[in-house]
Order: structure tokens, then sequence, then C-alpha cells
């Protein structure tokens, strides 16, 4: 387990729920990945970079929901700015299972 935080730390992460609108092959990253274009709704568009490629084809991803902290700042990747982190779980091998809600969700709406 990490470190213990306070509420007021974990009130701090912005998750939200958005729509995958666009996937594109991202072969300057070190290990597969894609870049996606993200809908939040009122937040707008972000871009990604996401280590899925493994699980994932281009085809399941779009028009796909995902969960994602929008306000870490952008992080530069290779020649490719990433703006917010989406969010998976390691499976038994390793593999990034993305997180999502069980059922659709207006985009843009916050984790709480």
């Amino acid at each position: 387990m990490n470190e213990v935080i306070s509420f007021e730390d974990f009130s701090k992460v912005d998750i939200r729920i958005g729509t995958i609108i666009e996937v594109n092959d991202f072969p300057k990253a070190h290990k597969p990945a894609y870049q996606l274009k993200i809908d939040f709704g009122e937040l707008g568009i972000k871009n990604s970079s996401a280590q899925i490629a493994d699980l994932y084809s281009k085809e399941d991803l779009l028009n796909r929901q995902i969960t994602a902290i929008v306000n870490f700042k952008p992080k530069q990747i290779a020649n490719f700015m990433s703006e917010c982190l989406v969010l998976g779980v390691a499976n038994d091998k390793g593999k990034i299972v993305l997180l999502q809600a069980s059922d659709k969700i207006k985009n843009g709406e916050q984790i709480s």
C-alpha cells in the first residue's frame, strides 16, 4: 500500500469520464502505445498517450468511454503532449486493462 493520504489530498485529483474520439498509432513510444483524443464534454478534448496497444485495437477503443485524471500537468512523450492520464490496472500478464463505468455516463462527469 502507498502512503496514507488525507481526503483533502484525494479531492485534488480530478477524475472524469470521457469518450475516445480518435486513436492513432504512436511509433515513437518506447512501449506499444496509442495517441488518443478524448472528449470530456464541457472540459473539451484532451490528448493522452496510453500503453494499451497490447490488449486493445484502435477499433476497440474508438467511441469507448474511459476514466482519466484530467488535472495533471501536461507531459511531453516523444513528439506528443499528453494532457491527461487514462486509468487502468495491470492484469496477471502485466497488460493494462482500462477502467470504465458499467453504464454510459455523460462526458466530463466527475468521479466522486
